[in-house]
């Protein structure tokens, strides 16, 4: 017979690795019920954190981010649906001018649309410049607004829409694009594309206003092309790209408010929160996630390109410039409990089960407080080859 002695100190050293390999495994290997506990808990952790935080700045009715503030004002509209707020994000014009100019133009926008039901949010921008809505920091900026929004006023993220006029309009015509995964859908009145990304719009419904006399900067010729491109678009990708384009032939910039009726129509679309067919171009201001997209910040590149698409349980990589490209997953994409086949080209690269990771539930939870973007598993592709985190 052959005895085996443990001293007290080996044993407890011994114990403690096992219960921290076992912990390590329970993290990374969830079963579905545990990965939803685990969201449930994690979203009410962070939403008490972002409301202690958002409780002063409604407070002062101002963001601050680094030395950007971003001052804004809230009206309600209706009652509460049982699902939450609908947010409408309303941008002001004026743009390179005065800081008169562009308070007068806060206070104008303050009062131009009104609501049947949500909340009526006018930001006023923290620059006085021509790109004033979609130059650094806006994108932080509007983020912090839909977090604050969730905690303060229980919006609905699935119910979040952007609209403006002017300089506004460019805004819209930016961000609608660059912020796509944001927005049930988007309003652009009076504004100039510019170099705005057009294909990234192909999950979220586009309506456009232009005054057929409204010539500065080739307005009314810019947005009726604007609107032909998304017309081809729409045939190309069946039941993709739904916008209007409303170019109205004898008015000015102004527009009389004919412009109006684009807020039912905005509210008759909830977003599409995990698209099954995604493009992604990056702009000029990076990002490193879109919809269930996602890439290393540090490598990005302006107007680099992704589609990725989903069928059953298989992701079709059809086109992928960025270095290295992160494909955040769960269980309302597809099925975490089989196999997910990964193909690149037409070619399958990877066919295994995806393990549902609790660190990657919590970072996702942080970064949005959106519970429809709420993610359990993550594949890296990188040189062609797929890996799990």
């Amino acid at each position: 017979m052959i005895k085996i002695y443990y001293s007290f100190k080996a044993c407890t050293l011994f114990s403690l690795i096992l219960l921290c390999s076992v912990t390590a495994f329970s993290q990374t290997n969830l079963s579905r019920e545990k990965a939803a506990a685990i969201a449930v808990a994690e979203l009410k952790s962070q939403m008490e954190l972002q409301k202690a935080k958002s409780t002063i700045d409604w407070a002062a009715k101002q963001i601050t981010y680094k030395n950007y503030t971003l001052k804004f004002t809230t009206q309600i509209f209706g009652d509460k649906p049982a699902d939450g707020r609908s947010l409408y994000i309303s941008l002001h014009g004026g743009g390179g001018t005065t800081a008169a100019e562009n308070d007068q133009q806060w206070e104008n926008q303050k009062r131009l649309y009104k609501l049947k039901e949500g909340v009526y949010f006018v930001p006023r921008s923290p620059a006085n410049t021509w790109n004033m809505w979609h130059d650094y920091p806006m994108d932080q900026l509007i983020s912090e607004v839909v977090k604050g929004e969730i905690v303060m006023d229980n919006v609905n993220p699935d119910k979040v829409y952007v609209m403006g006029y002017s300089a506004g309009g460019d805004g819209v015509f930016q961000l609608a694009p660059r912020l796509a995964d944001y927005w049930a859908a988007a309003a652009m009145m009076a504004g100039h594309p510019g170099d705005a990304q057009i294909l990234n719009l192909k999950n979220i419904p586009f309506d456009a206003f232009v005054g057929g006399k409204d010539a500065a900067y080739h307005r009314n010729e810019l947005v009726a092309q604007w609107g032909l491109r998304m017309d081809s678009l729409a045939k190309v990708y069946p039941g993709s790209f739904i916008h209007e384009t409303h170019v109205y032939p004898d008015m000015p910039h102004w527009m009389n408010r004919k412009d109006t009726i684009a807020v039912p129509w905005l509210a008759s679309f909830t977003r599409n929160a995990l698209p099954k067919d995604v493009i992604w171009i990056q702009d000029d201001i990076l990002r490193d996630q879109f919809y269930w997209l996602g890439t290393p910040i540090e490598s990005a590149k302006q107007g680099l390109k992704v589609h990725v698409a989903v069928t059953g349980n298989t992701i079709n990589i059809i086109e992928n410039q960025d270095e290295v490209l992160y494909l955040y997953l769960n269980d309302d994409l597809l099925n975490l409990d089989k196999k997910v086949s990964v193909t690149i080209n037409g070619k399958k690269v990877f066919n295994k089960n995806v393990p549902r990771n609790a660190e990657v539930i919590k970072q996702s939870i942080a970064a949005r407080l959106d519970k429809s973007l709420i993610f359990s598993g993550k594949l890296i592709i990188k040189n062609g080859q797929v890996s799990t985190l």
